[in-house]
């Protein structure tokens, strides 16, 4: 198995284990995501979104897909691991451990304190994070703004500002 940054001929292994990953998290109708959205966001002029791959003879395996956070209190950068997704051939070989060990590194290399993730409640992934470490930040809730609610909320931008 090699850990290596997502190359331009990923992008449709890719788009299939994001779909593939819509369908185990029961929201495969939520997933509109193209080859074309993912090569612009990977690999265009300002990628703002990254991603490691697991290959094992050549064949994608997993994936790591990632971005930037920023941490007023820390003062620095972290990592957000938007998906970690391996395959069920591949699952309970190390791939997954060794994709978030290579986002750890990351982590090191450039001096970023936090490498941080969510996860669904009955994701039976939770004990693997809990093996890795990482404990749930349970104080914390998040939220989401998106659909109508956020076309009218940005709507009333203009009028907020002015």
């Amino acid at each position: 198995m090699t850990i290596r940054p997502a190359r331009i001929d990923d992008v449709p292994h890719l788009v299939d284990m994001v779909y593939e990953l819509a369908e185990f998290e029961r929201a495969r109708d939520e997933c509109h995501l193209t080859p074309e959205q993912l090569t612009a966001a990977l690999f265009g002029s300002s990628p703002a979104v990254f991603c490691h791959v697991a290959e094992d003879a050549g064949t994608p395996v997993g994936m790591a897909l990632w971005f930037l956070t920023y941490s007023t209190w820390e003062g620095l950068h972290g990592i957000y691991l938007e998906d970690l997704y391996v395959r069920p051939s591949a699952r309970g070989t190390g791939t997954g451990k060794a994709l978030v060990a290579a986002l750890a590194a990351v982590c090191v290399e450039r001096g970023y304190r936090r490498l941080e993730w969510a996860v669904l409640d009955w994701n039976p992934a939770r004990q693997f994070y809990g093996a890795l470490g990482a404990a749930p930040k349970s104080e914390w809730v998040p939220y989401r703004l998106s659909g109508a609610p956020l076309a009218e909320l940005a709507a009333s931008s203009a009028a907020l500002t002015s």
